[in-house]
């Protein structure tokens, strides 16, 4: 699908991949929704590229049923979903000290990551099941969601990402098979080493060592190369129930 003119929704925009992929849909046409816990750099975001901001705990079903109510009643029923919101906290499931991870640490990363992607994919579904088609494939909008290398090699100490990030992969093929029916694509994406600001504040040494370990091209991706990869998924219609790892072909050792 082309997205301009259409509605579309990105959480976690107010930084990294889901803000460049904001930018790359307002760009493009898109009406644009962005959705983020921090208000301050969202509202900077979505002024600069004309989008409407909306404050949202994407692990919240009051706060996302708000939040999608809203974006729907400015731009019209979502045609596109971008789930980028996430938290990667390291801990280990038993301490060095010998104590247990806090079962509300693990359920707080789940929370985020796992049932936040859900709860907008259930909203932002719901709602397209009510569109008209968009072309005589019957083809009604696409839902993206962010996974992680992490889904595939957690290392020690990422437990609650790498089972949260190992849900969405999951989730996918079923999703896709569950929203055929309704001409809805589903797709996930699995960066690896992103440049994001978590990485980028690291110290000098680490980033280099860490970029190093890239098979090809030896660098950290940048946030675009992910809103490229979700711009194509839009436009190339048989891309549908797929995970991508857009991770330099890289294999996370155990720590």
């Amino acid at each position: 699908m082309n997205v301009q003119g259409h509605a579309a929704i990105v959480t976690g925009a107010g930084s990294g991949m889901g803000e460049a992929t904001a930018r790359m849909l307002a760009a493009a046409g898109a009406k644009v929704a962005v959705l983020d816990l921090n208000e301050r750099a969202l509202r900077a975001v979505a002024e600069d590229i004309g989008a409407l901001a909306i404050g949202c705990d994407v692990a919240s079903a009051a706060s996302a049923e708000a939040a999608v109510a809203r974006a729907r009643e400015a731009h019209g029923a979502a045609r596109v979903l971008v789930n980028c919101a996430g938290v990667a906290p390291a801990q280990r499931i038993v301490a060095r000290d010998g104590s247990a991870m806090p079962l509300a640490d693990f359920e707080r990363v789940i929370g985020v990551n796992l049932v936040g992607s859900f709860n907008l994919l259930r909203l932002v579904a719901a709602g397209l099941r009510e569109l008209e088609a968009l072309d005589a494939t019957g083809e009604r909008g696409v839902i993206v969601n962010t996974a992680s290398v992490a889904g595939y090699e957690g290392q020690i100490g990422q437990a609650a990402y790498s089972a949260s990030k190992g849900g969405i992969i999951a989730l996918t093929i079923q999703c896709a098979r569950e929203f055929a029916s309704m001409g809805v694509r589903v797709m996930t994406i699995a960066p690896g080493l992103i440049g994001t600001p978590m990485l980028l504040g690291m110290p000098q040494e680490v980033q280099d060592s860490l970029a190093a370990s890239v098979p090809f091209p030896k660098r950290f991706g940048e946030p675009q190369e992910y809103a490229a990869l979700v711009r194509h998924i839009c436009e190339n219609q048989m891309l549908n129930g797929e995970v991508i790892r857009l991770d330099g072909a890289i294999r996370m050792a155990p720590r």
